[in-house]
């Protein structure tokens, strides 16, 4: 694939090697013998290092007019539109997920920029009548300062531009962590930022370990803000760790989603929905479908057109056009993957289909795992409780809608949830009921539109909300002002 580049850290405007003198490969999952690129393996000296330019730079970039900033958000987007094809392939190589879904990742990424770029224009507070007959009281918003901002593999450009964007754009700056498993991807995108001129010292990007780095961008003291997005176990050290030195934190922490099938279903619509919603992207997305919870009436019919369904699936290379399922990211997930059905047949589920590796010699240098089915699953079981991250369903037939929405919330997580009925009660039943922060009534669970809130309830999330104007109140603080003359 030509030459092999080492990708740098980007601090103070400029792309520096690591203090630690040390590279690692990212290896394309598609194939475990192609490495993509080298990524510096940073150490704590590096995250100090990107504070103080954040630190440096904060005073001039929130001293700029929100529309001033917005400008530099257009110029990234613009920058990120012209190389969107070749940002996308490079996400393809090096997380698996399939070429059209990168492209439309990217693309989304481009909006979300685009969407930040016009909250500059807007309003910041209120005028709040006063006592005081002869005084002015009204409020406004203060970014928090410098920003740590940790960000997972699975969307390797929506998600750190849906928490830099607004970070941005109400005045922050910014130290970014991103997965070491696509920090290739994610210095393509700040190779955009520095294309479109931004300030030195108001994006800094250093890649490392998640137990090094992470965690020194979670304890630095001189990090006003912490956003991440990640596992529910660190999710818990990164808040523990910012709450111990008085930041505020944002924490999105995964989902053991449902969908819940009534007996009223158009059964194909609903199929169609678990199949997208819990597979593409082979399960990697904290909204995916995980748990099935289908009424009796209809189960078997369907079980059937699901089973059917999913024959039809193709898995392999993302970069090939009649790929519709990638492999799972690492060796690491595809282990985890394996690990959590070997769990569910442990525990008496019953495999209707996949279980295992792909068995095709041309994807065996690859992490590529069949689509799977379990039924005769409980609520009890690890795989109704924990999240896999990957290509498994678990079908559990109730009798009745009301056992269908208690086992919907019988989990620790409350992301995402779907439901496909044609009765209204029913529709308003469940979005009453459900704990979860975005609920999906007759469409897929992992729909997430860029201009609206989103975040979780219970263990998903630490209750504060990402995108459209939400984002506002994680990434600033409210002055009140008083004038009297």
């Amino acid at each position: 694939m030509g030459e092999m580049k080492t990708y740098l850290n980007y601090i103070n405007g400029m792309c520096v090697a690591s203090s630690s003198g040390e590279v690692e490969g990212s290896v394309n999952p598609a194939n475990r013998h192609e490495i993509v690129g080298y990524v510096q393996k940073s150490s704590i000296a590096d995250v100090n290092e990107a504070v103080v330019a954040a630190k440096a730079a904060k005073l001039g970039w929130r001293k700029l007019s929100g529309s001033a900033r917005g400008e530099y958000l257009y110029k990234v987007a613009d920058k990120l539109e012209r190389r969107l094809e070749e940002i996308a392939a490079m996400m393809t190589r090096e997380m698996g997920k399939t070429f059209p879904e990168a492209k439309g990742e990217t693309a989304r990424g481009i909006a979300i920029l685009r969407y930040y770029a016009g909250e500059g224009m807007r309003k910041t507070g209120d005028v709040i009548p006063s006592t005081d007959s002869e005084a002015l009281m009204f409020t406004t918003r203060v970014p928090l300062g410098v920003v740590g901002v940790i960000t997972p593999w699975n969307f390797p450009v929506a998600i750190p531009i849906w928490k830099i964007a607004p970070a941005l754009i109400f005045g922050n700056t910014i130290v970014f962590k991103p997965a070491q498993e696509t920090a290739v991807t994610a210095a393509l995108v700040m190779e955009c930022f520095e294309e479109a001129g931004i300030p030195a010292g108001v994006v800094n990007m250093v890649t490392g370990q998640g137990d090094v780095i992470g965690q020194a961008i979670a304890d630095h003291p001189d990090i006003h803000g912490i956003t991440f997005t990640g596992s529910d176990r660190i999710g818990k050290m990164v808040g523990q760790s910012a709450l111990a030195k008085g930041a505020k934190y944002q924490l999105e922490m995964g989902g053991k989603n449902p969908i819940i099938v009534v007996n009223d279903a158009d059964l194909d619509l609903a199929v169609e929905a678990t199949v997208s919603g819990g597979l593409r992207s082979t399960g990697q997305k904290c909204t995916a479908t995980s748990r099935v919870i289908v009424q009796s009436d209809v189960y078997d019919v369907f079980k059937m057109k699901l089973l059917q369904r999913i024959k039809e699936i193709r898995v392999g290379n993302g970069m090939e056009a009649s790929t519709w399922m990638g492999p799972c990211a690492s060796e690491k997930q595809y282990l985890t993957v394996l690990a959590y059905i070997a769990k569910g047949i442990e525990e008496g589920g019953t495999l209707l289909c996949g279980g295992g590796k792909v068995e095709d010699e041309a994807l065996d240098a690859g992490y590529f795992i069949s689509p799977t089915v379990f039924e005769h699953i409980t609520s009890s079981m690890t795989i109704a409780q924990e999240e896999i991250f990957g290509p498994v369903l678990a079908l559990i037939k109730v009798d009745s809608f009301e056992e269908a929405i208690h086992i919907a919330n019988d989990v620790k997580f409350g992301l995402s949830a779907s439901i496909f009925t044609k009765d209204f009660s029913k529709m308003l039943t469940f979005m009453h009921e459900m704990d979860a922060g975005l609920v999906r009534i007759n469409a897929e669970s992992a729909g997430v539109e860029l201009q609206a809130p989103f975040g979780g309830m219970k263990m998903s999330s630490s209750g504060s909300r990402e995108q459209g104007q939400a984002a506002i109140e994680f990434y600033t603080e409210i002055k009140t002002v008083f004038i009297k003359s």
